[in-house]
Protein backbone atom coordinates (compact mmCIF):
# COMPACT_ATOMS: atom_id res chain seq x y z
CA UNK A 1 0.00 0.00 0.00
CA UNK A 2 1.16 3.12 -0.82
CA UNK A 3 0.50 6.91 0.01
CA UNK A 4 -1.11 6.07 3.10
CA UNK A 5 -2.34 8.49 6.07
CA UNK A 6 -4.01 7.20 8.95
CA UNK A 7 -4.86 8.63 12.08
CA UNK A 8 -5.70 6.24 15.21
CA UNK A 9 -7.28 7.23 18.31
CA UNK A 10 -5.66 6.32 22.02
CA UNK A 11 -8.23 8.47 23.70
CA UNK A 12 -12.19 8.72 23.86
CA UNK A 13 -14.01 11.38 25.52
CA UNK A 14 -17.64 9.84 23.80
CA UNK A 15 -19.06 6.90 24.25
CA UNK A 16 -22.88 6.97 22.39
CA UNK A 17 -20.81 7.59 19.07
CA UNK A 18 -17.25 8.20 18.70
CA UNK A 19 -14.01 7.90 16.17
CA UNK A 20 -12.02 5.19 16.51
CA UNK A 21 -9.49 5.62 13.36
CA UNK A 22 -9.55 6.92 9.95
CA UNK A 23 -7.35 7.12 6.92
CA UNK A 24 -7.14 7.29 2.93
CA UNK A 25 -4.73 5.15 0.61
CA UNK A 26 -3.80 4.73 -2.57
CA UNK A 27 -3.67 0.46 -3.10
CA UNK A 28 -1.03 -1.32 -4.76
CA UNK A 29 -2.30 -3.99 -7.17
CA UNK A 30 -3.84 -6.75 -5.48
CA UNK A 31 -3.35 -5.25 -2.06
CA UNK A 32 -5.43 -7.37 0.52
CA UNK A 33 -6.12 -6.94 4.07
CA UNK A 34 -7.78 -9.84 6.06
CA UNK A 35 -9.10 -12.22 6.35
CA UNK A 36 -9.84 -10.39 9.86
CA UNK A 37 -11.79 -9.88 12.59
CA UNK A 38 -12.43 -5.74 13.50
CA UNK A 39 -13.28 -5.19 16.61
CA UNK A 40 -15.11 -1.95 15.14
CA UNK A 41 -17.33 -0.71 12.79
CA UNK A 42 -15.44 0.38 9.76
CA UNK A 43 -17.11 2.46 6.66
CA UNK A 44 -14.71 2.15 3.37
CA UNK A 45 -15.71 4.36 0.17
CA UNK A 46 -13.92 4.09 -2.88
CA UNK A 47 -12.45 6.78 -4.68
CA UNK A 48 -11.00 5.30 -7.58
CA UNK A 49 -10.57 1.87 -9.10
CA UNK A 50 -11.59 -1.41 -8.52
CA UNK A 51 -11.41 -3.91 -6.01
CA UNK A 52 -13.13 -7.37 -3.83
CA UNK A 53 -14.91 -7.83 -0.31
CA UNK A 54 -15.84 -11.00 0.96
CA UNK A 55 -17.42 -11.57 3.63
CA UNK A 56 -20.41 -14.14 5.06
CA UNK A 57 -19.78 -16.29 1.72
CA UNK A 58 -20.39 -13.44 -0.50
CA UNK A 59 -18.31 -12.07 -2.88
CA UNK A 60 -19.03 -7.95 -4.02
CA UNK A 61 -17.14 -6.63 -6.79
CA UNK A 62 -16.96 -2.80 -6.24
CA UNK A 63 -15.83 0.34 -7.79
CA UNK A 64 -15.74 3.86 -7.70
CA UNK A 65 -18.73 5.17 -5.78
CA UNK A 66 -19.50 2.03 -3.97
CA UNK A 67 -18.42 1.88 -0.68
CA UNK A 68 -18.87 -1.35 2.50
CA UNK A 69 -19.51 -1.76 5.56
CA UNK A 70 -17.47 -4.05 8.32
CA UNK A 71 -19.19 -5.22 11.29
CA UNK A 72 -17.48 -6.02 14.72
CA UNK A 73 -16.22 -9.13 15.20
CA UNK A 74 -17.25 -10.85 11.62
CA UNK A 75 -14.64 -11.91 9.41
CA UNK A 76 -13.74 -9.96 6.13
CA UNK A 77 -11.23 -10.08 3.76
CA UNK A 78 -11.10 -7.19 0.59
CA UNK A 79 -8.95 -6.72 -2.40
CA UNK A 80 -8.18 -4.17 -4.70
CA UNK A 81 -8.05 -5.17 -8.42
CA UNK A 82 -5.18 -6.22 -10.27
CA UNK A 83 -5.16 -3.57 -13.25
CA UNK A 84 -7.30 -1.12 -11.54
CA UNK A 85 -6.41 -1.04 -8.12
CA UNK A 86 -8.79 0.76 -5.55
CA UNK A 87 -8.10 4.52 -3.65
CA UNK A 88 -10.60 3.97 -0.34
CA UNK A 89 -11.02 6.09 2.43
CA UNK A 90 -11.94 4.57 5.62
CA UNK A 91 -13.49 5.58 9.05
CA UNK A 92 -13.80 3.02 12.03
CA UNK A 93 -16.08 3.59 15.00
CA UNK A 94 -18.11 2.59 17.73
CA UNK A 95 -20.23 3.45 20.86
CA UNK A 96 -23.88 2.66 21.76
CA UNK A 97 -25.34 4.75 19.46
CA UNK A 98 -23.50 2.92 16.35
CA UNK A 99 -25.59 0.35 15.45
CA UNK A 100 -28.83 2.61 15.38
CA UNK A 101 -26.97 5.28 13.70
CA UNK A 102 -26.01 2.98 10.87
CA UNK A 103 -29.63 1.55 10.55
CA UNK A 104 -30.33 5.13 9.96
CA UNK A 105 -28.31 5.35 6.71
CA UNK A 106 -29.99 1.57 5.85
CA UNK A 107 -26.92 -0.25 6.82
CA UNK A 108 -27.15 -3.44 8.60
CA UNK A 109 -25.71 -7.29 8.71
CA UNK A 110 -28.08 -7.64 5.49
CA UNK A 111 -26.90 -4.64 3.79
CA UNK A 112 -23.41 -3.81 3.61
CA UNK A 113 -23.08 -2.51 0.59
CA UNK A 114 -24.26 1.36 -0.83
CA UNK A 115 -23.43 4.23 -3.30
CA UNK A 116 -22.97 7.83 -3.27
CA UNK A 117 -22.17 10.62 -5.58
CA UNK A 118 -20.67 12.78 -2.59
CA UNK A 119 -17.18 10.92 -2.84
CA UNK A 120 -14.86 14.96 -2.58
CA UNK A 121 -17.06 15.61 0.60
CA UNK A 122 -16.29 12.63 2.16
CA UNK A 123 -12.52 13.18 1.28
CA UNK A 124 -12.16 16.62 2.66
CA UNK A 125 -14.13 15.72 5.90
CA UNK A 126 -11.54 12.60 6.67
CA UNK A 127 -8.82 15.16 5.19
CA UNK A 128 -9.98 17.25 8.32
CA UNK A 129 -10.36 14.24 10.68
CA UNK A 130 -6.42 14.14 9.86
CA UNK A 131 -5.43 17.40 10.41
CA UNK A 132 -6.89 17.12 13.90
CA UNK A 133 -4.40 13.82 14.79
CA UNK A 134 -2.76 15.24 17.76
CA UNK A 135 -4.82 14.77 21.36
CA UNK A 136 -6.53 18.03 23.03
CA UNK A 137 -9.34 18.06 24.46
CA UNK A 138 -10.34 20.83 21.75
CA UNK A 139 -9.24 18.20 19.20
CA UNK A 140 -11.98 15.30 20.23
CA UNK A 141 -14.50 17.61 20.09
CA UNK A 142 -13.85 18.94 16.32
CA UNK A 143 -13.29 14.77 15.48
CA UNK A 144 -16.92 14.04 17.19
CA UNK A 145 -18.35 17.16 15.63
CA UNK A 146 -16.47 15.56 12.00
CA UNK A 147 -17.70 12.59 12.36
CA UNK A 148 -21.38 13.35 13.01
CA UNK A 149 -20.70 15.16 9.32
CA UNK A 150 -19.29 12.48 7.75
CA UNK A 151 -22.71 10.67 8.16
CA UNK A 152 -24.87 13.65 7.66
CA UNK A 153 -22.95 14.04 4.27
CA UNK A 154 -23.99 10.07 3.78
CA UNK A 155 -27.30 10.70 4.75
CA UNK A 156 -28.32 13.13 2.49
CA UNK A 157 -26.50 11.40 -0.65
CA UNK A 158 -26.13 7.82 -0.58
CA UNK A 159 -28.16 5.27 -2.21
CA UNK A 160 -28.81 1.26 -0.87
CA UNK A 161 -28.96 -0.91 -3.50
CA UNK A 162 -29.09 -5.32 -3.41
CA UNK A 163 -31.29 -7.02 -1.45
CA UNK A 164 -32.31 -4.79 1.32
CA UNK A 165 -35.21 -2.96 -0.30
CA UNK A 166 -38.04 -4.57 2.14
CA UNK A 167 -35.87 -3.93 5.28
CA UNK A 168 -35.11 0.06 3.78
CA UNK A 169 -38.31 0.27 3.02
CA UNK A 170 -39.67 -0.48 6.17
CA UNK A 171 -37.30 1.93 8.01
CA UNK A 172 -38.42 4.78 5.74
CA UNK A 173 -41.71 3.87 6.82
CA UNK A 174 -41.47 3.94 10.78
CA UNK A 175 -39.62 7.00 10.26
CA UNK A 176 -42.64 8.77 8.28
CA UNK A 177 -45.16 6.85 11.09
CA UNK A 178 -42.81 8.74 14.10
CA UNK A 179 -43.18 12.18 11.78
CA UNK A 180 -46.68 11.84 11.59
CA UNK A 181 -47.33 10.93 15.80
CA UNK A 182 -44.63 13.47 16.54
CA UNK A 183 -46.17 16.53 14.17
CA UNK A 184 -49.90 15.61 13.74
CA UNK A 185 -50.75 18.75 15.17
CA UNK A 186 -48.80 21.26 13.00
CA UNK A 187 -50.00 21.73 9.44
CA UNK A 188 -48.12 18.89 7.96
CA UNK A 189 -48.17 17.67 4.16
CA UNK A 190 -47.09 14.87 2.53
CA UNK A 191 -44.32 16.63 1.16
CA UNK A 192 -43.15 17.75 4.37
CA UNK A 193 -43.34 13.83 5.73
CA UNK A 194 -41.15 12.72 2.63
CA UNK A 195 -38.42 15.75 2.99
CA UNK A 196 -37.64 14.60 6.31
CA UNK A 197 -37.55 10.55 5.71
CA UNK A 198 -35.64 11.95 2.43
CA UNK A 199 -37.48 10.30 -0.54
CA UNK A 200 -39.93 11.95 -2.79
CA UNK A 201 -43.19 12.08 -2.72
CA UNK A 202 -43.95 9.55 -5.21
CA UNK A 203 -41.14 6.21 -3.40
CA UNK A 204 -42.90 7.35 -0.09
CA UNK A 205 -46.39 6.85 -1.52
CA UNK A 206 -44.87 3.06 -2.61
CA UNK A 207 -43.52 2.47 0.55
CA UNK A 208 -46.83 2.72 2.03
CA UNK A 209 -48.76 0.93 -0.09
CA UNK A 210 -46.49 -2.23 0.59
CA UNK A 211 -46.26 -1.92 3.72
CA UNK A 212 -49.66 -0.26 5.43
CA UNK A 213 -52.11 -0.56 2.50
CA UNK A 214 -52.58 2.88 2.73
CA UNK A 215 -51.46 6.23 0.87
CA UNK A 216 -49.09 8.45 3.51
CA UNK A 217 -52.27 11.14 2.90
CA UNK A 218 -54.75 8.09 4.14
CA UNK A 219 -52.41 7.47 7.16
CA UNK A 220 -51.87 11.26 8.00
CA UNK A 221 -55.69 11.58 8.41
CA UNK A 222 -56.66 8.65 9.76
CA UNK A 223 -54.17 9.17 12.71
CA UNK A 224 -55.75 12.93 13.30
CA UNK A 225 -59.38 11.72 13.18
CA UNK A 226 -58.40 9.12 15.30
CA UNK A 227 -56.98 11.75 17.77
CA UNK A 228 -59.64 13.90 17.23
CA UNK A 229 -62.53 11.25 18.01
CA UNK A 230 -61.02 10.51 21.29
CA UNK A 231 -60.79 14.48 22.05
CA UNK A 232 -64.25 14.97 21.24
CA UNK A 233 -64.64 11.44 23.62
CA UNK A 234 -62.92 12.11 26.43
CA UNK A 235 -62.76 16.33 26.68
CA UNK A 236 -65.10 19.34 26.33
CA UNK A 237 -62.68 21.08 24.51
CA UNK A 238 -64.92 23.15 21.64
CA UNK A 239 -65.03 21.24 18.31
CA UNK A 240 -62.43 24.37 16.96
CA UNK A 241 -60.11 23.78 19.29
CA UNK A 242 -60.35 19.65 18.80
CA UNK A 243 -59.54 21.18 14.77
CA UNK A 244 -56.49 22.78 15.87
CA UNK A 245 -54.95 20.14 17.79
CA UNK A 246 -55.13 17.75 14.94
CA UNK A 247 -53.55 19.75 12.80
CA UNK A 248 -57.05 21.27 10.90
CA UNK A 249 -56.96 25.37 10.61
CA UNK A 250 -60.41 24.85 9.33
CA UNK A 251 -63.25 24.00 11.36
CA UNK A 252 -65.46 23.94 9.02
CA UNK A 253 -63.50 21.92 6.81
CA UNK A 254 -62.75 19.57 9.45
CA UNK A 255 -66.01 18.64 10.48
CA UNK A 256 -66.38 18.04 6.66
CA UNK A 257 -63.71 15.78 6.45
CA UNK A 258 -64.69 13.74 9.82
CA UNK A 259 -68.08 13.25 8.45
CA UNK A 260 -66.65 12.01 5.50
CA UNK A 261 -64.65 9.29 7.13
CA UNK A 262 -66.70 8.97 10.34
CA UNK A 263 -70.22 9.24 8.88
CA UNK A 264 -71.61 11.41 11.34
CA UNK A 265 -70.30 15.03 12.53
CA UNK A 266 -67.98 15.43 15.04
CA UNK A 267 -70.85 16.83 17.26
CA UNK A 268 -72.98 14.46 16.39
CA UNK A 269 -70.40 11.93 17.30
CA UNK A 270 -69.59 13.59 20.98
CA UNK A 271 -73.44 13.04 21.63
CA UNK A 272 -72.88 9.21 20.87
CA UNK A 273 -69.85 8.78 22.88
CA UNK A 274 -70.31 10.84 26.53
CA UNK A 275 -68.05 9.07 28.19
CA UNK A 276 -66.49 12.24 29.61
CA UNK A 277 -69.89 13.84 30.15
CA UNK A 278 -70.98 10.79 32.38
CA UNK A 279 -67.85 10.73 34.23
CA UNK A 280 -68.11 14.37 34.92
CA UNK A 281 -71.82 14.12 35.81
CA UNK A 282 -71.00 11.56 38.32
CA UNK A 283 -68.38 13.46 40.01
CA UNK A 284 -70.19 16.87 40.71
CA UNK A 285 -72.93 14.51 42.12
CA UNK A 286 -70.08 12.79 44.68
CA UNK A 287 -69.04 16.36 45.45
CA UNK A 288 -72.70 17.46 46.55
CA UNK A 289 -72.80 14.39 49.58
Amino acid sequence: MEDSYVLQMKNRKFSDFYLCFCGYAKCSPLHSFGPAVRPNYILHYIMEGKGKFLVNGEEYNLQKGQGFLIEPEVQTFYQADEEVPWTYLWIGFGGKKAEDYLRDLGLNKKQLIFQCGCGEELKQIVYSMLKHRKYTAANEYFLEGLLYTFFGTLKENMEIAGNAGEKDGNLYVRKAVEFIQNNYADPVRVKDIADYVGVNRSYLYTLFQDNLQLSPKEYLTNFRLTRAAELLQLTDLSVETVAMSCGYQDALGFSKIFKAKMGITPSAYRKENTAWQETKRKEEIDLTF
